[in-house]
């Protein structure tokens, strides 16, 4: 067998490279004071309108990346460098709280109405919430002071996570979070993924059997059917996500005894017929801890 060649074979040159005076010219125009904060994509065009033209596009960003200059151009922020929000672990009720704004339709089209909506991530009970016909920082201030009240956790380290929205950002929203003592949160924009808690009680708030299909006959219409969703998904609601208690049992505690109760009549069970079980009873341990965004560092609440 012959030995491989191809490493050291002379290759001739591409007959299309550009000369050495050719790439320096390319970077000396990148660098010009006019077209110095452009990236190749701009400035290949106006070079092309000026009846100029030194090189490809794409051989634009090929010289520029050799001589590692192909950096963000501009004092605007890159898009898609958003880092994910810093993620919070609820080790008990009332330390890390989710909130968003959702429409609610009205009978006529194009009418809706804003439902304001307070969550603790973990007992996923609603602590607050509120219907009005606009969307304000005064009225989510007002809305977390009086859920803040409910709760009687004045004072308490907690943490309110929301998305970008302008009431989230407002100044009198931020301004009443730290006359509370609350550490802020936000989602990346347009990332609904970093808000879940209150997309997913928003998805079962809407997807109701006896959600109104034609919509809010007005806003005590409104406010009538979100007052009693809320005594159901708090009251009677088994929620998945925390072993099919309901969020006010799991918020005063109440759901550890109830779940001692099943796994002793799941072992009773088995021992009273145990060719019916294949392995162990089915797992009806306490959930623990709740994480918001649990990929990115976590921060105890």
């Amino acid at each position: 067998m012959t030995e491989d060649r191809r490493p050291n074979a002379s290759r001739p040159e591409p007959k299309n490279k550009l000369t050495e005076w050719e790439r320096k010219k390319v970077l000396a125009t990148c660098n010009q004071k006019e077209y110095s904060n452009l990236p190749p994509s701009q400035i290949v065009p106006i070079l092309a309108d000026q009846g100029i033209y030194l090189a490809s596009e794409s051989s634009f960003y090929r010289i520029l990346t050799e001589a590692d200059q192909l950096k963000h151009r501009g004092r605007d922020k890159k898009k898609g460098t958003y880092t994910k929000p810093t993620s919070y672990t609820a080790r008990k009720a009332n330390e890390v709280w989710s909130w968003d704004i959702t429409y609610l339709p009205g009978s006529i089209k194009g009418e809706h109405y804003y439902l304001y909506m307070i969550e603790d991530i973990y007992s996923r009970k609603i602590v607050g919430w509120e219907a009005h016909t606009s969307e304000t920082g005064k009225q989510a201030a007002e809305l977390l002071q009086k859920s803040v009240w409910s709760e009687k956790c004045i004072g308490q380290p907690l943490v309110l996570h929301s998305d970008n929205g302008s009431p989230m950002k407002s100044f009198t929203m931020q301004a009443k979070m730290y006359d509370l003592g609350i550490t802020g949160s936000r989602s990346r924009p347009r990332v609904s993924n970093d808000n879940p808690f209150s997309e997913s009680l928003f998805r079962t708030l809407k997807y109701r059997c006896d959600w109104p299909k034609s919509g809010f006959k007005d806003l005590n219409a409104a406010r009538g059917w979100v007052s009693e969703f809320v005594r159901w998904y708090n009251n009677d609601h088994r929620h998945s996500g925390i072993k099919f208690v309901t969020p006010q049992k799991r918020h005063s505690g109440i759901d550890i005894n109830m779940l001692e109760k099943r796994d002793a009549l799941y072992v009773a069970a088995r021992n009273l017929n145990p060719s019916r079980w294949a392995s162990n009873t089915r797992n009806w341990s306490p959930v623990g801890n709740v994480e918001l965004n649990p990929e990115n560092t976590k921060k105890a609440a």
